[in-house]
């Protein structure tokens, strides 16, 4: 409809582009340049010749945007987004149901008959649990069958025992208390005033907000010229800082804590300040001997002193919950990855064989006449040859994943797609617009709506009763850990499992194990999504083996939701 409109009311001004070709009086090229105009490729090029003549000419292109661009692409992401989520919300239901099912049939497997009504023991459902997490530690067994068996009978229940998989889908993290090896090798020296001020020093919050500020001062320095003495001699300071932070923090924390497998910012952080003072004391050396350049070692100081910036995530909770979201989705993102990559090389392989050798590259300095117009001389004087895209081709397979990457971004994919139809023909336009049309708006907008419901999992879904249950629980047995001792990067040795450090001893006389929910976060994506979506499941959806209108089906599969 605008094409038309455009037809007729540029159509027969005369106006001419900067190339001096007729402006909007070919109805399928200008179908074709209001498409891309959707893409903001060409935006304001396109507008111009009109403009130029009318200023009232852009009131079209402007409703012509806020319509196609902003309004109706935005319904087509939301429609995307709905369906992608109805689809979601058919697979969770299908894994409620078929849980609740298996779980019927495991209780009828496992029951033992305690006057009219069945039960399972504590002594099979702890068998049960070790076949089913065998990396579980007892203490955190214990913990979870005293939220079962809320009476302390020794047994439960069937409705106690279906509910196990969402019990050990809340992730609980078991914390063991050390104490630090000079405290027992210089319990005198490590327990006096001076040494005892300093542990408190660097647990205070102001010990990390003075080093906040260092990286921040850091950054600053980082910016300026490295040739500079004083700089040169600035960084060497803030190396000295950084080391004395590591140090105080091994003299406070236990080591084996410090650098236990959960902590991941304190194994990033030593290795790059380590890695940088190594690679400074080199490049010195090799500076100081006048004649070799050490500018390849150089390069490898500058890297490792901008990622000692990477420490302000660690240092804001926002950045570190955004991270966190990121890491949890990072299987589905390979998941989209590789059907992106078999949508490349099919897309690769048709394009091979419509445009191989149609567009040449010639190395830089080459003296060839060809160079200048790729190899082709129906490329003299276009935008393709004189933006020197001669290597976007499609003449191997590398090439080709490269600019169908290119065309991806969307930028400039007009021009690209323009030098291949001047060496073929204008229908070659079908085979880059229907890529745009399956990889940018159907692929991308299917990845933009799994983002979208997964940081929406992440920052929405609430705490069920199962957790303020094993929370109350914990609470109770006074087996707690303070929410503020686990949202620091330095809490005592964080494990998930008993390990083989030998028996835990507290230093406070407290208990040697102490539990934590993980900041309301499950195990697997699947209870984040059961979760956010259980209000909206029909009561049916948790039917076990003896609901008539369950699941005839005895050997039903779980939904996988890596597929999703």
């Amino acid at each position: 409809m605008f094409s038309l409109m455009a037809l007729k009311l540029f159509g027969k001004r005369g106006l001419k582009t900067n190339d001096g070709s007729s402006y909007f009086t070919n109805y399928l090229q200008i179908v074709f340049d209001l498409y891309v105009l959707v893409t903001t490729a060409n935006s304001p090029d396109v507008m111009m010749p009109a403009y130029n003549a009318n200023i009232f000419f852009a009131v079209f292109f402007i409703v012509y945007i806020l319509i196609n661009t902003y309004i109706f692409m935005s319904v087509f992401l939301a429609v995307v987004y709905n369906n992608y989520k109805k689809y979601l919300k058919e697979e969770v239901r299908q894994l409620v149901r078929a849980k609740r099912y298996k779980m019927g049939r495991a209780f009828r497997l496992l029951q033992e008959p305690l006057g009219e009504e069945s039960v399972v023991t504590h002594a099979r459902w702890n068998q049960l649990v070790r076949l089913v997490q065998p990396d579980l530690s007892s203490a955190h067994r214990e913990l979870l069958w005293s939220v079962s068996d809320t009476e302390k009978k020794g047994r439960i229940g069937k409705p106690a025992f279906i509910l196990l998989p969402d019990l050990l889908n809340i992730q609980v993290i078991t914390v063991k208390s050390r104490p630090h090896p000079l405290q027992t090798c210089q319990p005198g020296l490590y327990n006096s005033t001076a040494s005892q001020f300093i542990c408190r020093m660097v647990k205070h919050k102001a010990f990390v907000y003075v080093y906040d500020l260092i990286i921040l001062l850091n950054a600053v320095f980082i910016g300026l010229d490295e040739e500079n003495s004083l700089i040169s001699n600035v960084e060497w300071l803030f190396l000295g800082l950084y080391l004395l932070e590591i140090l105080l923090k091994l003299y406070t924390f236990e080591p084996r804590a410090f650098f236990s497998k959960h902590q991941f910012w304190n194994w990033f952080d030593t290795i790059i300040i380590v890695s940088a003072l190594i690679a400074t004391i080199i490049n010195s050396a090799l500076k100081s001997t006048g004649g070799y350049s050490s500018r390849q070692v150089l390069d490898i100081v500058f890297i490792l002193r901008i990622l000692r910036l990477i420490r302000v995530v660690d240092s804001i909770k926002r950045f570190r919950t955004i991270i966190n979201t990121l890491i949890k989705i990072g299987p589905t993102i390979l998941t989209f990855g590789q059907l992106i990559l078999v949508v490349y090389y099919i897309f690769a392989m048709v394009g091979m064989e419509l445009f191989k050798g149609k567009v040449r590259f010639f190395e830089n300095g080459s003296t060839d006449p060809e160079r200048d117009y790729c190899g082709n001389p129906l490329l003299k004087g276009s935008d393709f040859a004189r933006l020197n895209y001669c290597r976007n081709n499609f003449n191997d397979i590398i090439s080709s994943f490269i600019l169908l990457l290119e065309l991806t971004v969307v930028n400039q994919w007009h021009v690209l797609s323009s030098g291949f139809t001047m060496v073929t023909h204008v229908s070659a336009r079908i085979f880059f617009v229907l890529f745009h049309i399956v990889v940018v708006i159907i692929i991308i907008n299917i990845f933009v709506a799994f983002v979208l419901e997964a940081f929406f999992v992440e920052y929405t879904v609430a705490k069920s009763d199962l957790q303020t249950s094993l929370e109350k629980k914990i609470e109770e047995l006074e087996l707690s850990v303070q929410q503020e001792d686990l949202d620091s990067n330095l809490v005592e040795s964080m494990e998930t499992a008993d390990n083989e450090l030998g028996p835990s001893e507290s230093n406070k006389g407290g208990p040697p194990l102490m539990f934590k929910i993980a900041s309301k976060r499950y195990k697997t994506v699947d209870g984040l999504l059961q979760r956010i979506f259980e209000a909206d499941l029909n009561p049916e959806d948790y039917a076990d083996d003896e609901d008539p209108d369950g699941p005839s089906d005895a050997n039903i599969q779980n939904p996988a939701y890596d597929a999703i």
